[in-house]
Formats: C-alpha cells, structure tokens, sequence
C-alpha cells in the first residue's frame, strides 16, 4: 500500500495501522509514518478489544498530536460476533477529544447505528468529524442519519467516504440519492460540489499541518 501511495503522493494519502495491544506497536507506529511516509492512522478497535480512550493508547493519541496525523476510527455495529460493540460507541471519543483536543479525529460510518452519539460528540469538538461510508445499504436509516446532522447543523463535521472495497463512489452517491426519497429534501451534490467533497481529507489533513 505505501509503494502505491508513493507512486502519485499528490493525489493519495495513506494511512498506517496499529494494534495497540500487541508488543511493539510503538515501534510500528513510527515505522509507518517516518519510513513508510503514511499520513494518518487507522485503528479497529473492536477486532482488538480495545477502546480509544483507554490509557494504554495514551502514547498513540502523543504521537498523532506531535506530528499532526489525523486518526479514523470504526465506530458503530459489525457483522463478527466475538467483536465487543462497546469498543465502537463513539462516545469513548469524547475523553480523547478532551484530553487531546489537537487530534483530528474521524469517526467512520457515522458511529451507525449509534449516530446521534457521534453527532453530539462531533459537534462539541472542533476537531472531531464523522464520515458516511457504507451507510446507504439502508436507505431510511441513513435518511435519519443525515437529519440528524440537518437538526444538529453539523455539515460541516461531515465527510464523504465510501468503504470501498465494498462499495465506491458512484454507488455511495447513488446511495444518497436513494436515502433523499425519503426526504423530499436535496442530499445530492452537483458535480462541482461531488469534486469538492473528494478532498475534504486533503483539505482537513492540510489544515492540521501533517509532518
């Protein structure tokens, strides 16, 4: 993955991953951003059992703060059923949003389905933000997601993703013209608006000043 990035570092951003309960995850941390030159981290906490704002990744959230990585995280369901769900409720950002409030931090698939969590949370930190990848596959569902966002008036915390490979981008912008049925309401993005929003993350990692 670092090799492709490498090959058009203009257009791609990479970010590494860590388990922090594994040994040595420091040293693979540092490995991914010096060596590798990957521009952000991603973590899973539910696979590893973990939740983010335990103390031992006291050293991670240091580390993305000094050198001005952004950190996405999965928040909200999944399908395997020895992954604890309490390791994905967007609520366990909040402490870290307080205590690190220099992280930018994304939450995925808007915390699904514990949404209102992830909206509350990303309203009341100016560096907290919540993406819409794989939402559309229930179209009522995320019809009220993004209500929840209109009521809240947190567009601006709000990115386009897509999860591929499950899904892509036409399939996610049709995903949100399909919620809009349920609406009567306009979700769906001109063309300019659509190249907009395919660099929110360059544009919120540029912001941040990313070593």
């Amino acid at each position: 993955m670092a090799k492709y990035v490498v090959a058009d570092s203009e257009r791609l951003i990479g970010f590494l991953s860590v388990d922090p309960t594994q040994p040595n995850w420091e040293d693979e941390l540092r490995f991914g951003h010096q060596e590798l030159k990957l521009r952000g981290i991603k973590l899973m906490p539910m696979y590893a059992g973990f939740c983010p704002d335990e103390s031992r990744l006291d050293p991670l959230w240091e580390y993305a703060t000094k050198h001005r990585l952004p950190v996405l995280l999965h928040t909200g369901t999944t399908f395997v059923s020895q992954s604890p769900l309490e390791c994905t409720l967007p609520r366990h950002v909040d402490p870290v949003a307080t205590r690190f409030p220099e992280v930018r931090i994304i939450m995925a698939h808007l915390g699904h389905p514990y949404e209102g969590e992830a909206i509350v949370t990303a309203r009341k930190h100016p560096h907290v933000y919540r993406d819409i990848s794989a939402l559309h596959y229930r179209p009522f569902q995320f019809y009220h997601s993004l209500m929840l966002v209109q009521e809240y008036c947190v567009w601006n915390k709000l990115l386009f993703a897509t999860d591929y490979l499950f899904t892509n981008v036409n399939g996610t912008i049709e995903g949100v013209a399909n919620a809009q049925q349920h609406a009567g309401g306009n979700f769906v993005a001109t063309p300019q608006q659509r190249s907009d929003r395919g660099n929110d993350l360059s544009r919120l990692i540029a912001a941040a000043g990313v070593d």
